[in-house]
């Protein structure tokens, strides 16, 4: 389990998704499930590329919608916000987009942290 993420200092469109999704395949080499929210940006891009059915696509989940406490990715953003980075106050925005990158990017490898992240964004019933 990974944890792959591209900042952005601008609005993400369509294109920098699918930017995002053709690095990353080239980077693992191998097929990707994807778990997406259902932001009209993520829908417009998998639009696009079911018409071209990637062999690389093996899957497709979506989250439900208007539900944020199930987005696992939620639970490592707010590791990064509340435990992390808590009491950090950068003189400037490159500085803050620094500390997220290198907070993000420590996490790539955390797997319990990662399977954590899933568990506790799991229904609870």
């Amino acid at each position: 389990m990974g944890f792959s993420f591209r900042l952005s200092r601008d609005n993400i469109y369509t294109p920098d998704v699918l930017a995002f999704l053709s690095a990353l395949r080239r980077q693992l080499r191998r097929l990707l499930l994807l778990v997406l929210d259902r932001w009209s940006v993520h829908g417009a891009a998998i639009r696009r590329l079911r018409r071209c059915r990637p062999l690389w696509l093996a899957g497709l989940s979506w989250l439900p919608a208007y539900a944020p406490e199930l987005y696992p990715v939620k639970q490592v953003w707010n590791h990064t916000k509340y435990s992390e980075l808590a009491n950090y106050l950068p003189d400037t925005l490159e500085q803050l987009h620094e500390a997220v990158g290198f907070s993000f990017a420590s996490k790539h490898y955390h797997s319990t942290l990662l399977r954590l992240s899933f568990y506790y964004a799991k229904p609870k019933l």
